[in-house]
């Protein structure tokens, strides 16, 4: 516990000055973001890539927006596949240090380009997080921290293209640099060498055990709600059997183990923690973890059901909503009980439906938009196909919330339903945030002799809900043809049993996904999840 603490207090210390840098830039985001990009351009302009754009260091933002359109990663490939080959000052002047692989549902594998400017500008999110995390919640400082940790994919090989250059980190913690890695790995509740664990089960066993027995577990960190309530189902299933392993220190799985695990994992017989885990019983987390503060995680968009069913669970424990952050970039954090953009990280401009591009100072409270990063990576106004809205504003800058995925389209039939569009017709149909069901998904349905979608809810439903769908999605004009046409057939409901998430992330992995790649949504262009999924039909079809 005092090791933790130490390196909890190092790291808040040493995000001290980023924490007044960024509360001070908060003031004029216009100004911030401009410097961004000056030292952006200062850098980079005489790459191949700036030099086949005419830029340079005197560019402004218009000129900057005038000479680079705005591309998604196919776009954006052949640059990364000439790094990928050797080539070097392509994207960037800074050497690309590292890969990092990204999927969508349905996407190819995507690598992004990590350099030392990309680590420097997560710590100037990252830094502002924490400080303000610990600065809120002193007492998360004193214990041990849970940062989710994924494990490997069995033949990770096989999804990656030839690189000379390294593709992935080690663990989570890596994404911050060497300086961070050390003081974070001493305040981990469970190693990142459990990464090596391919075995789904063994390693989700192996997470819980390791949890029990850090009653100091002060900070939760996971992407999905869904992530730590399987968890807590693995504690359930396998109670007695996990306080008889605390309490004689030992493991049965552990022979089977990879060796990368096995080195740092230590089991030391602490039977007063394995009775005093039950006397309290494993459905409390707050019981369990009586010095846990904090629970990180998305909360946002399709996460919403899970993180509220999940908060049910947590007592006294504090749900703290995650900013924006993907693989690419950092959008937002979570900062005095908003998500301000990341002004002082990447340079970020925003997309309006209409195509119009506006820069942060100018977004509006309640409108949406899609992020364009550009990035220390190399990554030149990218696409991120991230909707957001805009919240509130913290200062000058506008605080803003994940509402979808804009790419992720599901199109058999000419429908061209979107991520963003099925995630706003679900907050319709379920209304407020509460009475959501945990897992919502719709997907076309080839279980039948016409072609449809149905949905996948956990939850049980009145009989209109299917016609109050139809016509919700008839909002879409071209899922409304469709519909016009009978190409497509009015949707159905299938009411899923038991662990929706966990069937879901099942049939992922077995498709080769790794865990930390998979992000729930509402919408999955795959077919056939009635076969893959516990439960049946509800019998609410309309007369076409």
């Amino acid at each position: 516990m005092v090791k933790a603490a130490l390196a909890n207090s190092l790291w808040w210390l040493a995000s001290s000055r980023s924490y007044v840098a960024f509360a001070t830039a908060l003031q004029d985001p216009a100004a911030a973001q401009q410097q961004v990009l000056r030292s952006f351009l200062r850098k980079n302009a005489r790459t191949a890539f700036g030099q086949e754009h005419g830029l340079s260091e005197e560019c402004t933002p218009t000129d900057f927006a005038s000479r680079v359109p705005i591309r998604n990663y196919d776009e954006l490939r052949p640059w990364i596949d000439r790094i990928r080959h050797g080539e070097t000052g392509v994207l960037t002047a800074d050497p690309v240090r590292r890969f990092v692989p990204s999927s969508g549902s349905t996407a190819a594998r995507k690598l992004i380009p990590y350099t030392a400017a990309m680590h420097s500008q997560l710590n100037q999110a990252i830094g502002p997080w924490i400080f303000d995390l610990y600065r809120t919640h002193p007492q998360a400082m004193l214990g041990a921290a849970y940062w989710s940790i994924s494990p490997a994919i069995a033949d990770p090989l096989q999804f990656i293209e030839h690189s000379s250059i390294p593709v992935g980190f080690d663990d989570d913690a890596a994404y911050l640099g060497k300086w961070h890695k050390p003081i974070i790995d001493a305040s981990m509740a469970v190693p990142a060498e459990l990464q090596y664990i391919t075995a789904i089960e063994d390693w989700r066993y192996i997470t819980a055990l390791l949890l029990l027995r850090r009653r100091d577990l002060s900070l939760v960190s996971v992407w999905h709600p869904s992530f730590f309530s399987l968890l807590m189902q693995t504690i359930r299933d396998h109670w007695s059997q996990l306080l008889s392993e605390i309490s004689s220190g030992t493991c049965d799985i552990a022979k089977r183990l990879p060796s990368a695990a096995t080195r740092v994992i230590r089991f030391r017989p602490n039977r007063r923690r394995s009775e005093e885990l039950r006397i309290f019983g494993p459905l409390k987390i707050n019981q369990l973890w009586p010095k846990l503060r904090i629970l990180s995680c998305w909360t946002d968009g399709h996460a919403a059901g899970a993180a509220t069913e999940l908060a049910q669970s947590l007592g006294s424990v504090v749900v703290q909503p995650k900013g924006l952050i993907a693989t690419e970039g950092i959008v937002s954090i979570p900062f005095q009980g908003q998500h301000p953009l990341a002004i002082r990280s990447h340079y970020l401009e925003f997309q309006e439906p209409t195509g119009l591009v506006r820069y942060s100072s100018e977004l509006q409270r309640d409108h949406e938009y899609n992020v364009v990063l550009t990035t220390g990576g190399g990554l030149w106004r990218y696409r991120l196909d991230d909707l957001v809205v805009v919240d509130g504003m913290l200062g000058r800058t506008p605080s803003i919330r994940f509402v979808g995925k804009s790419a992720q389209l599901s199109d058999r039939v000419g429908e061209k339903l979107s991520d963003g569009f099925v995630s706003s017709v679900l907050m319709k149909l379920f209304g407020a945030a509460q009475t959501r069901p945990s897992f919502a998904m719709l997907a076309p349905d080839v279980d039948t002799k016409e072609s449809r979608y149905t949905l996948y809810i956990n939850a049980d439903a009145a009989e209109e809900i299917c016609a109050k769908l139809d016509g919700l999605l008839s909002a879409n004009p071209h899922y409304a043809y469709c519909r016009r046409l009978g190409q497509l057939c009015s949707p159905r409901l299938f009411r899923v049993s038991g662990n929706a998430y966990r069937s879901y992330c099942q049939r992922l992995l077995a498709m080769g996904k790794r865990l930390g790649d998979i992000k729930p949504a509402v919408l999955s262009p795959i077919d056939g999840w009635s076969s893959q999924l516990n439960g049946h039909y509800v019998d609410t079809r309309l007369t076409d």
